[in-house]
């Protein structure tokens, strides 16, 4: 916190004040913009996502490449020092806007690609969510992905999102990035930051930004879910 002394016209020793001061990244942190992608294509009965390395990938719905847009228009006035995505297409087509207008090419950061579902993949969470399978209430009140058949294990999931905000932020001392992951990834990773339930962020919206900072092992949520682009 800072101070500033008081300016006396008495004659006597003026007296400290001690303001609030706004937040500042400690030295050497990193700024992570976790940006959710925007809307994916519908999933749709008898015609699966395709997949790569067993994880669906739909493209963008019309909706989410709007959003991307949106988005875009919105982070090309900050500063952004590098953007990254993940393997699944859904976040390259997001970064897209900002990306170009920017003029700053996408690095891949695989291991911020979304839990992976089982055989629960390429749209079928979607569906069993839709219908209150007894399996998804199973999902939700015990807080873990592995409760679906061929799912990711919860400790490797965590351990897998962890390691790859240790390694952006290894890689970006003093920086501010983009990052275009996905809804799970930002749940986990901002649950690891507040040591909360592991569901606790998993709310966050298409094309929304949270933003974290890491200062060595101290994680700080400053942003979670912002939408203001959106409306």
């Amino acid at each position: 916190m800072g101070y500033a002394a008081a300016v006396s016209t008495s004659g006597e020793p003026p007296a400290a004040e001690y303001r609030q001061a706004r937040f500042e990244p400690p030295p050497g942190s990193t700024e992570l913009l976790l940006i959710r992608h925007g809307e994916s294509a519908p999933a749709v009965d008898g015609h699966p996502f395709p997949t790569l390395e067993g994880h669906g990938d739909p493209d963008l719905a019309p909706e989410g490449r709007q959003q991307a847009r949106r988005l875009g228009d919105r982070l090309a006035v900050e500063r952004i020092d590098a953007i990254y995505v993940t393997t699944l297409r859904r976040t390259v087509r997001t970064a897209e806007p900002l990306a170009g207008r920017l003029g700053l090419t996408p690095a891949v950061e695989a291991d911020l690609r979304e839990v992976l579902l089982g055989e629960w993949e390429g749209g079928v969470l979607r569906k069993r969510v839709a219908e209150n399978h007894p399996l998804a209430q199973r999902v939700w009140a015990e807080q873990r992905w592995d409760v679906i058949p061929g799912a990711e294990p919860a400790a490797e999931f965590a351990a897998r999102v962890r390691g790859s905000i240790e390694r952006l932020a290894a890689a970006h001392p003093g920086e501010r990035v983009a990052v275009f992951t996905h809804g799970g990834v930002i749940g986990a990773a901002l649950a690891a930051a507040t040591d909360s339930r592991p569901f606790a962020f998993l709310g966050a919206d298409n094309a929304s930004i949270s933003e974290l900072v890491v200062a060595g092992t101290r994680w700080i949520l400053r942003r979670f879910n912002d939408t203001a682009h959106l409306r």
